[in-house]
């Protein structure tokens, strides 16, 4: 695979008025559920997006709490912490589920872990503005992953989707997200990384990954696939990589999107519209 050159952009004369925007994260999320720890696969072609058991984990819960947080002003870390707690079964991390069953919030506990990328995608669709989109970012990630991986994470993964839905082309996302913020990993290829790669909840090993796949992708379904195929945090490194694919190509399947709105719960489809109607009034 050859990374897609910077000066071919998406270029469509019709409406371009984007639905589903969380979705996207939820997406990615429910696909590679079923291809964590024993499932873990690196056959591309072994990867069902469609697998008949996949849910919604702890990612969607979190990235939808996030949203709902920014759309109408709730405490970040009331909201995580509330929706979490409402739907505890999904697999939280270890600190982030202490976190959460605490008699009061907490202090944030220096995380630097993947869970901040993976919730962060409202921030890229609803910002203004590059700055705007640094501080929604942060503000995510802030209530628990407050390490500066942790919020660099949040910060890569926003902006990758914010410059996207701007008409950015990749080569701009590669150089002012990848190799601005990961530039160890700025030559990498997909076919690189691959062999090597493991299971790794951090940021530092999760975000740069998923923007190479992302980068390397033909469109959505292949960025889900080719994230949750490097073997690693399946979940994880679709749900951050998807959003990223759709600010860009600006389509996802419809049976990914059914198959999501018929699993997720229903305060997450009224946070779902409110965001499309937010990004696109």
């Amino acid at each position: 695979r050859e990374r897609i050159p910077s000066e071919i952009l998406i270029e469509n004369e019709e409406d371009m008025t984007m639905k589903n925007l969380l979705l996207s994260a939820a997406i990615g999320d429910i696909a590679g559920m079923p291809y964590e720890f024993e499932g873990r696969t690196k056959r591309y072609d072994a990867v069902n997006l469609l697998y008949p058991e996949n849910t919604y984990t702890d990612d969607t819960v979190c990235a939808f709490a996030c949203a709902d947080a920014l759309l109408h002003d709730i405490d970040m870390a009331e909201s995580l912490r509330n929706r979490g707690r409402a739907d505890f079964s999904r697999g939280f991390g270890g600190m982030f589920a202490r976190w959460l069953i605490a008699k009061e919030i907490q202090p944030p506990y220096n995380s630097f872990g993947n869970g901040s990328a993976m919730r962060v995608s409202a921030a890229g669709f609803m910002a203004k503005s590059e700055a705007e989109c640094i501080d929604l970012a942060t503000r995510t990630a802030l209530p628990t992953h407050d390490h500066p991986e942790g919020v660099k994470g949040a910060v890569a993964t926003a902006l990758a989707i914010y410059y996207g839905m701007n008409g950015n082309g990749k080569g701009f996302v590669s150089e002012h997200v990848l190799e601005k913020y990961y530039p160890d990993w700025a030559a990498l290829t997909y076919e690189a990384i691959k062999p090597a790669y493991r299971f790794d909840a951090t940021c530092q090993q999760t975000v740069p990954a998923a923007l190479i796949c992302f980068l390397e992708s033909q469109d959505y379904a292949d960025c889900l696939k080719l994230a949750i195929a490097l073997g690693g945090d399946a979940d994880t490194l679709a749900a951050i990589s998807g959003p990223m694919a759709y600010a860009f190509y600006k389509t996802m399947p419809e049976e990914l999107i059914a198959n999501a709105k018929a699993k997720l719960p229903e305060w997450m489809l009224e946070v779902n519209e409110e965001l499309d109607h937010y990004v696109n009034q």
